[in-house]
């Protein structure tokens, strides 16, 4: 399949640059992005479960928030570049009213477009918390208590992104552990006042094993900085957006003090961009 097997609306200029925390909606910034600019996508949008995000309602009719979600997926297939990845880390939804958002999540990514190349299961470690048994040691009603969750990996239009073998930072012991795709990782325990911020050992895999250095990796529901501290930490340059400013100054912060490893190429500290019309 072509990278032409998903449209999305033209950007509107000025367009925005690389190395930013952007202040607004994550469809605006996406529209303002150059096509075919970044390398790496890695997410976890709001579940939708009326959780506390700074400066968003995370409380939609079902089939609106899909939409929703769509949309912003279709606006990402653009900023793409030929073969760049897209990691999507969510959760099933609820023990009670279970929602298996990813399998509605990989269904609208696919008919984009999208290639999916695979889905790994974290596993959080969180067993210790067994308050949501059901019926107790009976067959009536008795639940599965989730402790993981899933990152989707897609590519847009074809599997291999081209790149420098000398950009390449990702070691054998890593690779080898990376591929094995069980990745036990325990939460993340410092909030920094976000509700559902993911652990930046989470993201390091990720960023090693789906790019280079020097790539532009982005993640459009940016929280508090998690993916573009790593970014940067690791030599790759960063977008991050988020409709908080709350969040959005933490992550400016955040990514300012992340520190690159020995031999990764210095990457700008973040300029903070302010889109405005936020909802």
């Amino acid at each position: 399949m072509g990278s032409q097997g998903v449209r999305a609306k033209a950007v509107s200029p000025p367009s925005l640059g690389v190395d930013i925390v952007v202040h607004g909606d994550a469809q605006a910034a996406l529209r303002r992005l150059p096509a075919r600019s970044v390398h790496l996508a890695v997410t976890s949008p709001p579940y939708n479960l009326r959780l506390p995000y700074a400066g968003y309602s995370d409380d939609r009719a079902h089939a609106e928030y899909l939409g929703w979600l769509k949309d912003v997926w279709r606006d990402l297939a653009r900023v793409l570049v030929d073969g760049g990845r897209f990691a999507l880390n969510v959760a099933p939804t609820s023990i009670k009213a279970f929602r298996p958002i990813h399998h509605d999540l990989t269904h609208d990514l696919r008919a984009l477009g999208y290639i999916m190349r695979t889905e790994v299961i974290w596993y959080k470690q969180t067993m210790g918390r067994r308050t949501a048994w059901g019926s107790w040691k009976s067959p009536s009603n008795p639940h599965i208590i989730p402790s993981w969750e899933y990152v989707l990996v897609f590519s847009k239009g074809q599997w291999k992104l081209p790149g420098r073998k000398e950009d390449i930072d990702i070691t054998g012991p890593e690779f080898q552990t990376i591929s094995d795709g069980f990745w036990a990782i325990p939460p993340e325990r410092t909030r920094r006042g976000h509700p559902a911020p993911f652990p930046e050992a989470l993201i390091e895999r990720l960023v090693k094993f789906y790019s280079y250095r020097g790539n532009t990796v982005l993640d459009m529901f940016g929280g508090t900085g998690t993916v573009g501290a790593v970014a940067r930490r690791n030599g790759r340059h960063y977008v991050s957006v988020d409709s908080s400013l709350e969040y959005c100054t933490l992550a400016e912060r955040r990514i300012r003090e992340a520190k690159p490893v020995p031999d990764a190429p210095a990457i700008l500290p973040p300029q903070m961009v302010e889109l405005g019309g936020v909802p």
